[in-house]
């Protein structure tokens, strides 16, 4: 199925639920201050194990929802991929260190121990 935004159009997965998008938004805002997830440990969370490119484009579209902490999402590794999504590329390093969270060449520094499991800390 294919949707439209103002700028962008994709195709969604049939297999996913309409509101998949929400459900995104609404785990990334429990995402604790300081802390950080990845795309696929959401799509885990949401029961779409598979769907972590999915999380990504929830994220990608939600820029003008300012309630959606979108900068504390990385991928598996602790890399800022989604930085490019943000005006400019920069913010989302700037917002992650005001949070005291350091990055240094795109990365999160102590990934593993600032590293939010919505499976964990949410119960599945």
């Amino acid at each position: 199925m294919k949707i439209q935004s103002k700028d962008k159009q994709f195709f969604r997965n049939p297999n996913i639920q309409p509101n998949f998008f929400q459900d995104v938004y609404d785990v990334v805002k429990l995402i604790p201050r300081g802390r950080v997830s990845t795309y696929g440990a959401i799509a885990k969370y949401l029961g779409t194990g598979k769907s972590a490119r999915m999380v990504g484009w929830a994220l990608n579209v939600c820029h003008s929802l300012k309630e959606v902490p979108a900068h504390r999402v990385v991928n598996r590794s602790g890399i800022l991929t989604g930085k490019v999504h943000f005006s400019p590329p920069e913010l989302m390093e700037k917002m992650l260190i005001k949070e005291g969270i350091k990055v240094k060449a795109d990365t999160i520094l102590n990934f593993e121990k600032l590293f939010w499991d919505p499976g964990k800390e949410l119960g599945m």
